[in-house]
């Protein structure tokens, strides 16, 4: 016969749910995430992800658009959102037993965001400053952002996401520039350039150039049709002929 203990032990957790956002750009040569300063306890005054609490009725994707809205003015039916890996650690929230959802976005040309809500500042800061600062965001918000800077990692290996980062018509040394931030690596340009121009479908020539790398001005490029590469462009294999 059950103990005490034990239907205490079967008992279902009574658990809460929050989003936050992690949202991705290239700002001033560096690859940076919005953060915001919290309001709130807990970790008052300590930077974190964008996000919140969900309210009665409401969708997880509705919920992180209105917090995106609200804590920084960004409009998030405007940006790609996708959803990564749950987080749910029993101790990742002193408040008591809350799993959230995570999303990540790209988008290059980012307006200034304005804080709001209970957020007291809101700002893009450089991505790998945080992660080398240890424990830098409140919550487990530094392993979310490890996670959502390796998943992008991993797509531009085999997806034209890198494309999301750069604006309508970009340079080939633009793009690469984009696989050196996130990867945190050089790659040869010439072998690079080899592989971008012969996936098929990755680029399209725009026909002008651009005189805003320094040498000879570069043939300028545009997103082509497709969204996955093949062949892959692998970190292992890079600098590699």
């Amino acid at each position: 016969m059950p103990t005490n203990k034990t239907r205490r032990d079967r008992a279902h957790e009574q658990l809460q749910l929050t989003v936050d956002l992690v949202i991705l750009t290239v700002y001033g040569g560096d690859l940076q995430v919005l953060i915001v300063e919290r309001g709130n306890e807990p970790f008052r005054g300590s930077p974190a992800l964008p996000g919140g609490f969900l309210r009665s009725g409401e969708g997880v994707y509705e919920a992180a658009v209105r917090e995106l809205w609200e804590e920084t003015r960004l409009d998030g039916e405007k940006l790609p959102l996708r959803q990564l890996e749950v987080f749910g650690a029993p101790d990742r929230d002193p408040r008591g037993r809350i799993v959230t959802v995570p999303y990540l976005a790209i988008a290059p040309n980012l307006p200034p965001p304005e804080a709001g809500s209970d957020a007291t500042a809101a700002a893009l800061r450089p991505v790998r400053q945080l992660l080398t600062a240890g424990a830098s965001l409140a919550f487990d918000h530094d392993d979310i952002l490890r996670l959502a800077l390796e998943e992008t990692a991993k797509e531009l290996e085999h997806s034209t996401i890198a494309t999301e980062f750069c604006g309508e018509t970009f340079t080939i040394g633009e793009l690469r520039a984009i696989y050196e931030m996130v990867w945190d690596r050089p790659l040869d340009p010439r072998n690079f350039n080899r592989k971008v121009t012969r996936t098929d479908g990755f680029l399209e020539p725009v026909g002008t150039r651009a005189s805003r790398e320094p040498g000879r001005p570069a043939m300028l490029y545009r997103a082509g049709p497709a969204k996955r590469l093949y062949p892959p462009i692998l970190r292992s294999a890079e600098g590699e002929d």
